[in-house]
């Protein structure tokens, strides 16, 4: 237990650049606190007594303003950054060093039985206000962009923008060397699919203007035809006209 708070502390490190030292996420961090009453609940839940597990995560709630069920099963080193409005379902998997930020949800969008939250995989980065929603799995160093609302399964190291969620780019293996990339989004850069459709849009028709463009331009350069002479009927003064009166 005590390895465990240890490590809960030691992963702030490297994730967070406001941080100082281990004592001011022992009293000034939230999302620590959360965990430490995720553990007790989540024992007394795991030895049968249910009621009490619950009321000591309801505790938790007012102390921390993060909803953890204690029947959540979370992997080590999770670091909830800031933590306001997070809400983790009761039959969520949460895999080793994930970082969730403020007002994520791992939320179910059924009532039956079984399992209806999702699993996240190690690694995973839920940026804030993102909603994971139902029995789906989030792939190993998977990237949730803020706001994102991810319906369907995540594959490992994608990353996923939007309403309903899309990926923004080619899935690219994690590397030790690589970045942390906070709230979920590894370039500030990076587009929205939908924006990126629209953009193409635009540019097609961009290209069909400037076509058209070109052919009133060639249409106008053509000489124009000399408007036939009196008494001249319109077929004759045709070039094929003319060699037909000649014939």
């Amino acid at each position: 237990m005590f390895k465990r708070i240890w490590e809960d502390i030691g992963c702030v490190f490297g994730r967070d650049p406001a941080v100082r030292s281990r004592i001011e996420v022992f009293f000034c961090y939230p999302g620590f606190h959360a965990l430490l009453f995720y553990h007790l609940s989540h024992g007394l839940w795991r030895s049968g007594f249910r009621l009490l597990g619950r009321f000591v995560s309801h505790v938790g709630r007012m102390v921390t303003g993060i909803e953890i069920h204690p029947g959540a099963q979370i992997g080590r080193r999770l670091f909830i950054d800031h933590g306001m409005g997070v809400v983790i379902g009761e039959t969520s998997v949460i895999g080793d060093d994930v970082t969730l930020y403020h007002q994520v949800t791992l939320g179910g969008v059924t009532w039956s039985p079984g399992k209806r939250h999702p699993t996240v995989g190690d690694g995973v980065v839920v940026g804030a206000g993102a909603q994971v929603l139902g029995p789906i799995t989030v792939g190993r160093d998977a990237r949730i962009g803020a706001n994102a609302v991810v319906l369907k399964d995540v594959p490992p190291g994608a990353t996923m923008v939007g309403i309903p969620a899309r990926a923004a780019g080619p899935t690219e293996a994690k590397t030790e060397a690589s970045s942390f990339d906070a709230y979920g989004t590894p370039s500030p850069d990076i587009a929205d699919p939908t924006t990126r459709a629209v953009d193409k849009l635009l540019a097609e028709v961009r290209t069909l203007r400037e076509r058209v463009e070109e052919l009133e331009q060639a249409a106008a350069a053509e000489p124009e035809a000399a408007p036939p002479s009196e008494g001249e009927s319109e077929e004759a003064a045709t070039p094929l006209g003319r060699r037909a009166a000649g014939g």
